[in-house]
């Protein structure tokens, strides 16, 4: 069977790798349009590299008149076993020979003012209860609190009122260097053929039943044929749809929403300092990639701090392409749902053009108020960070992301945003399960999966806590991640 992906970034280098993983005699090619693996929006500066676990981001436990809802937290959390399952696998295997060269232990803590104490004492009963976050903790003791994330500390009065939480063993992860080990191993020891330069400009169905690929490389046309076609191309996958002429693309639009960080380099010396994630609350209104977050960060073994985002309304599908490429792939039905987005979410819109024209000095006072006294510590730079393409979904506007299949399971496509590539290697089994069932009941699918993913039912995660304590711990010391490190 000849199986197409378009995109080379986390999700398509997943797809692909864990196809040929489970059937060896698949053909399997990917289309990139950059020039090398990971190099759009996994590109370690084009996303925060927060391992998403639903340790920290408070976006993910809603709260509703004082009751809060983890249900989405649970899932989140679960999905990043599965995730670091698969990662656990590729180092067993030597497929990575060093984990910190894509993951690296660092505190996720969240940090509230006065005003929000009591919903953060709740997030913490509600999920500290569960043996997901056993060992989280809550304080709002100054030095304790200074002891966790000193940097976002030291430049405050202790008079003023503040409440964290922390978990040690959370991580950064740098999704570029993931994606290009991984598309070294699966073009040199799985088979999977990668062709750089590619832009893929169109898709349709010829008569015979397979796709047909149209794309421009290196300023020659070509064409593929392709019996399956998974199309994981950020926010290109939109237009792709909208020219496949399948039923279910009436039904979806992008939004485009991009962000900006604040960039420092610092020593190691200074990292050891603060081995953090600290994650805030969003402004009203706000979207939530745009929650208000300190991190380190690690990339090609130099240390940097990130604060942002700072969300930008582009009208433009991903970086390095155009006004005119999100133009051209929009329909007349698109429109109602953009101009009921707009009514919608007004704030929102709003916020987002206000966010567009937000200078330098505003964004180092808005890491004052965040962390008073970092903002002349560091050299500072602002630096563009990726384009995200949120769903309009049947005219309303969705926050997470969506695997869109076919009926005769021959075309899927990936669709949103957070939590993105956290999550991708259990959303790409799923999506396999949907669009290749055949190959799961091959004879040695079973024992190849429980290889790879010891234990990928979520609900049995959720709800057994002596098997998840089990799995968590064996992929946690295959990577590296241990609950004394972060305080060493």
């Amino acid at each position: 069977m000849n199986v197409f992906i378009i995109g080379a970034g986390i999700m398509g280098t997943t797809f692909a790798t864990l196809a040929k993983e489970f059937a060896p005699d698949l053909d399997v090619t990917i289309l990139e349009r950059l020039d090398g693996p990971g190099e759009g929006n996994s590109w370690v500066f084009n996303n925060a590299g927060t391992g998403h676990e639903a340790n920290c981001e408070l976006n993910y436990t809603p709260v509703d008149e004082e009751v809060i809802s983890v249900e989405k937290a649970l899932k989140i959390h679960a999905q990043f076993n599965v995730a670091k399952q698969f990662w656990a696998y590729l180092v067993g295997k030597g497929a990575i020979q060093d984990p910190t060269s894509f993951i690296n232990q660092t505190r996720h803590c969240t940090i509230v003012s006065e005003a929000s104490i009591n919903e953060l004492k709740l997030r913490f009963k509600e999920m500290s209860a569960h043996h997901f976050f056993e060992n989280m903790r809550y304080s709002d003791d100054f030095d304790e609190i200074k002891s966790w994330i000193p940097y976002t500390m030291e430049g405050r009065p202790r008079h003023e009122k503040m409440a964290a939480t922390v978990i040690e063993t959370g991580t950064d992860v740098n999704f570029g260097a993931l994606t290009e080990k991984m598309a070294e191993y699966a073009v040199q020891t799985l088979g999977v053929k990668i062709e750089y330069g590619t832009h893929v400009k169109r898709v349709h169905r010829s008569p015979s039943g397979t796709w047909l690929i149209e794309a421009e490389q290196r300023g020659a046309r070509v064409q593929h044929k392709a019996d399956v076609l998974f199309v994981g191309a950020g926010g290109g996958a939109f237009p792709l749809l909208k020219r496949s002429h399948q039923p279910f693309r009436r039904r979806y639009t992008g939004f485009p929403v991009g962000g900006r960080f604040l960039q420092a380099p610092i020593s190691e010396e200074q990292a050891d300092q603060y081995r953090a994630k600290t994650y805030g609350k969003a402004k009203v209104g706000a979207p939530p990639m745009s929650v208000p977050h300190l991190d380190l960060r690690v990339a090609d073994g130099q240390h940097y701090l990130l604060f942002g985002p700072f969300a930008s309304f582009k009208p433009v599908l991903e970086k390095g392409r155009g006004f005119f490429d999100y133009l051209r792939s929009m329909r007349l039905h698109d429109i109602p749902g953009l101009l009921n987005v707009a009514r919608e979410h007004f704030p929102l819109v709003s916020y987002l053009i206000s966010e567009t024209f937000k200078g330098e000095k505003s964004m180092l006072e808005e890491l004052e108020t965040f962390a008073p006294g970092l903002s002349s510590r560091f050299d500072w730079k602002p630096v563009n960070a990726g384009q995200r393409v949120q769903i309009i979904k049947d005219g309303n506007l969705q926050m997470g992301t969506e695997i869109v299949v076919s009926s005769d399971k021959t075309y899927g496509t990936l669709l949103g945003a957070s939590p993105g590539a956290s999550v991708s290697p259990e959303v790409m089994l799923r999506c396999l399960e949907q669009m290749l069932p055949a190959i799961f009941s091959k004879e040695d699918a079973g024992k190849k999966r429980k290889e790879i993913f010891p234990e990928d039912d979520l609900e049995t995660l959720i709800q057994n806590p002596d098997r998840y304590r089990e799995i968590r711990d064996a992929v946690n010391d295959q990577l590296g991640i241990h609950p004394s490190a972060a305080t060493s």
